[in-house]
């Protein structure tokens, strides 16, 4: 005896039987969009702060390089002009001319480069140690690292001075280098980029017989040009525009830097001589410029690589 079925029922059953699809087939598509995102803000009003950015921050340049073609009245009239009325070069010619420009361009340029080196040279070795090297008493020298650069200089401008002067370096090279030959700043700098190194390098060098100072000659350094870059434009920036150490330790003319020698040689009888002050700052600015667009990318690198904010 057959069992009885309901058609109509048999009939949607077949249908929903027709409709799943198979294993492994792909989803029927339906109709309905996916909810929209919501777009962040306007970008034309990032645009508009970045240029506003951009402006402050170059604007004291322009206004640096124009006013190096005034005259020292024109630039003490009031409404000043913003573009020079009548350009002159006579403060570059006086600059040039009257000053001995030669001799004190020398010394910063001496002073620069050594201090830079040595930053390099002294900063890596002891950032490569930190970073690679295990032995006692590690950790206390790092945090010594981190709280030096805690001290502002003015703390220990007095005792280094008569340190200076007690060794007898007051108004000589070695007076204005060797204080600097080595920066907390440089030493964290170089231990955090070298932390990123991979150790299978150093240990396959030692496996190979190299020596740790053919490891790091060899195998470390040459992989340190971003942060290498970074701190040489950062050092020699800041032994460039130093002022107040040059100022104190160089007691004669020969040993003026650059800026000691702008600062003192810019002042006439009755007021500062502005436009004097201005070509002189446009001409220490120029150096620093080159360095930095010749390092420009490594130096992008290097401060994403080693974490500085």
């Amino acid at each position: 005896m057959t069992q009885l079925t309901d058609p109509p029922a048999a009939a949607g059953a077949a249908a929903e039987a027709s409709v799943v699809p198979p294993v492994g087939a792909a989803a029927p598509r339906t109709s309905e969009r996916p909810p929209r995102r919501r777009r962040g803000p306007r970008r034309w009003w990032l645009y508009l702060v970045l240029a506003a950015g951009l402006v402050a921050m170059v604007m004291p340049f322009v206004w640096m390089i124009l006013g190096s073609f005034k005259t020292n009245a024109e630039i003490r009239q009031h409404p000043t002009n913003f573009w020079p009325i009548d350009p002159t070069l006579d403060n570059y010619a006086q600059l040039f001319g009257r000053l001995d420009f030669a001799n004190y361009f020398a010394n910063s340029l001496i002073v620069a480069f050594f201090v830079t080196a040595g930053n390099i040279v002294f900063s890596s070795m002891v950032g490569y140690a930190l970073a690679k090297l295990e032995f006692r008493g590690k950790r206390l020298l790092f945090g010594l690292v981190l709280a030096t650069l805690m001290v502002p200089g003015v703390v220990t401008f007095v005792p280094l001075f008569v340190l200076t002067a007690n060794l007898g370096l007051v108004n000589s090279y070695p007076g204005l280098i060797l204080p600097f030959l080595i920066t907390p700043l440089g030493v964290f700098l170089m231990r955090q980029f070298m932390l990123s190194l991979p150790d299978e390098l150093i240990e396959a060098a030692r496996i190979d017989g190299a020596s740790e100072w053919r490891i790091f000659l060899r195998v470390i350094m040459p992989l340190c040009g971003p942060a290498v870059a970074t701190l040489t434009i950062l050092t020699f920036l800041a032994s460039w525009n130093n002022f107040l150490w040059p100022l104190v330790v160089a007691t004669s003319e020969d040993k003026y830097t650059l800026p000691v020698a702008l600062a003192l040689y810019s002042v006439g009888q009755n007021a500062a001589q502005y436009g004097l002050m201005m070509a002189g700052a446009v001409v220490v600015v120029v150096p620093v410029l080159a360095v930095f667009v010749v390092l420009q990318r490594y130096f992008v690198q290097g401060i994403a690589l080693t974490g500085i904010k």
